[in-house]
């Protein structure tokens, strides 16, 4: 498992490792059941905080995609993928419903943003 820590990012860096673990297991890169490098040895090969990494496998816990077991470690937890799916489908609406605000304020046309929409997505 690679993760990229960037210091130039405006985001947190627990929340950098959290995105990356997560697109891991999305992309099925990381099974059901595969053991996480431990808390310190995360730390220890970012070079960061070890209160950084925990917090990472905290948020990565509470939201399901990780579980641990005292004394053995973190491991990818069973997926549902429907609720994945439809978690997904959840954030597209809210980025959606934000770029239509967006274009209403400006004044593009429907028209407009599907042609937008059309070439983004065709690249």
């Amino acid at each position: 498992m690679q993760i990229i820590i960037s210091n130039k990012s405006k985001e947190p860096i627990y929340e950098q490792i959290t995105n990356q673990i997560k697109s891991s297991i999305l992309a099925n890169d990381l099974h059901e059941g595969a053991a996480l490098p431990s808390i310190r040895q995360l730390a220890k090969d970012l070079q960061i905080s070890v209160i950084t990494t925990k917090r990472a496998y905290e948020e990565l816990e509470k939201a399901g995609f990780i579980y641990s077991i005292v004394g053995k470690g973190s491991f990818v937890a069973e997926q549902n993928l429907e609720v994945i799916r439809e978690r997904k489908y959840k954030a597209i609406e809210d980025q959606l419903s934000s770029v239509i605000a967006n274009s209403r304020e400006m004044g593009l046309s429907l028209e407009e943003l599907q042609q937008l929409l059309r070439t983004l997505y065709e690249e």
